[in-house]
């Protein structure tokens, strides 16, 4: 039989990149891409369509986006980059991607700080943004910042991430992620938001986004497998943390996930000799990570054996 499959969206070269003190080149972050294709990443957020002077991590990435499409086949891999509104979803469609990211915070603090709207308008804008992306045959994503708690107004009630993801669904959109976005969630507030969500969605169209800030991303992660999800977001080398989010450190690091979901028997198609390379480079080009909590047990794994 064969394994059931998880998706692994990698966001290093954005959400892991957007908040390190050492901003890197194009041409360092298409090394970062190309790293992460070599390893069999099936999706890469590879930037994000914002205003430089808010974040400079992410200056130029229409060129990122296209020494990467010049480089590799369009096939390659699921690629999207984040884009803050409709604005940027145009600078995203003239790059040529066929998908971008949204965030809309469950709570108005977030939103405010984040995106410079209140919950209302960021819920205008993102329908939107979808909106228009059907029309242009571009995948829109929304994903619920906040989804279990904020650093602004603390523990979000259940009942508005599920209504603001009911509305996104109602509005077309194929999927929508669930953001611990400074990892304040705890694997039994996981089960029960997730255990909701499915009853009313389903399995396929939802995906979640963990933080490690408290070391409870894998754990977080294996609670919503067993919920049934089986798409997640993931950053190389545990990369991560919001600049517009006080508390918000790095995201569950990808080798970490893979060697969850590897060793619960499920298929990722990732490369893992590749992968720990790819954390290495990630590791050299930001000097601000040390690699997932797993790196060392990987390294000792793919180390030559005596005879």
């Amino acid at each position: 039989m064969m394994a059931d499959r998880i998706i692994i969206n990698d966001v290093g070269p954005r959400d892991g990149l957007q908040n390190q003190a050492r901003v890197l080149s194009p041409s360092e972050r298409l090394r970062l891409i190309r790293a992460l294709i070599d390893a069999g990443l099936p999706a890469i957020e590879v930037g994000s369509f914002v205003s430089p002077r808010a974040v400079p991590a992410m200056a130029n990435t229409e060129q990122v986006v296209a020494g990467l499409f010049a480089g590799v086949s369009a096939d390659t891999a699921h690629f999207s980059a984040f884009v803050p509104n409709l604005r940027g979803y145009e600078l995203a469609r003239q790059a040529g991607l066929g998908a971008v990211n949204l965030a809309v915070a469950a709570t108005d603090t977030m939103n405010r700080n984040n995106i410079r709207m209140s919950t209302a308008q960021a819920v205008a804008m993102a329908e939107t943004v979808i909106a228009q992306g059907r029309a242009d045959g571009i995948d829109a994503v929304p994903y619920i910042a906040t989804a279990w708690a904020c650093p602004y107004e603390g523990r979000v009630d259940p009942r508005v991430t599920l209504e603001l993801a009911a509305g996104f669904f109602a509005a077309g959109a194929s999927t929508v992620v669930f953001a611990d976005t400074i990892g304040a969630a705890n694997p039994a507030q996981v089960k029960s938001l997730l255990e909701a969500a499915v009853a009313s969605f389903g399995t396929q169209p939802l995906a979640c986004h963990f933080h490690d800030t408290r070391g409870f991303g894998v754990a977080n992660a294996y609670v919503a497998v067993e919920a049934g999800i089986r798409r997640f977001d993931a950053s190389i080398a545990g990369l991560g943390g919001c600049p517009f989010a006080p508390g918000a450190t790095g995201n569950v690091a990808t080798e970490d996930l893979v060697v969850l979901f590897s060793d619960m028997g499920f298929e990722t198609g990732i490369d893992i000799p590749a992968l720990v390379a790819a954390s290495d480079l990630a590791t050299e080009l930001t000097g601000s990570v040390a690699g997932g909590r797993s790196l060392q047990w990987l390294r000792r794994q793919l180390a030559p054996r005596a005879d």
